[in-house]
């Protein structure tokens, strides 16, 4: 299968999945570890039936981590990791997403919890289609990559293109992945 044929096949059965369970993304003791006092945190705001990474943030403000969004102005320019208080109010963005205003501060992260639409056990990850993650994870090849799914988003196996970066760990209702 192609990647739009996975996308659109994913984004049923997720659907489905989500529309039949209430579960939550379980905070691993290795995420925990991992946490300092000090380090930047991208996050993101969930979107359709997408794993909601708030207990992983939420981890991650107890140790003293500040919290980042993306923040996306289009289809083509880079993604944005824009600080986030959170009690400030989010502002509508491209795609329906829900993101910090333009003029919050802008910062590095050192840990980036990802969605996505399907992984395999290499890692791979298949997101949206747009690349925005993939250029972030290049831009910022020091932050940990973290997806953020449900465990019925694995599946066998991924095509990987050049520009597809992998993950170095996946995090779901039920399992802690890593390589």
């Amino acid at each position: 299968m192609d990647k739009n044929s996975i996308r659109a096949k994913m984004r049923t059965d997720r659907d489905l999945f989500v529309s039949r369970t209430r579960r939550e993304i379980a905070v691993p003791q290795a995420f925990l570890d991992r946490l300092e006092h000090g380090l930047t945190v991208a996050s993101y705001v969930p979107m359709g039936g997408e794993a909601d990474p708030s207990p992983l943030a939420r981890a991650a403000v107890e140790a003293g981590c500040e919290i980042v969004l993306p923040h996306v102005a289009g289809a083509k320019p880079p993604l944005r990791f824009l600080a986030w208080d959170t009690e400030a109010a989010l502002v509508a963005g491209p795609f329906g997403l829900h993101q910090p205003a333009e003029t919050a501060g802008e910062r590095a992260p050192d840990i980036i919890l990802t969605p996505l639409v399907a992984f395999d056990a290499a890692l791979n990850r298949l997101g949206q289609g747009a690349g925005h993650y993939d250029r972030a994870f290049v831009a910022f090849p020091q932050a940990w990559r973290i997806g953020v799914a449900w465990s019925m988003q694995q599946v066998d196996s991924l095509p990987a293109d050049s520009w597809d970066v992998p993950l170095h760990a996946i995090a779901t209702e039920q399992h802690w992945i890593t390589r």
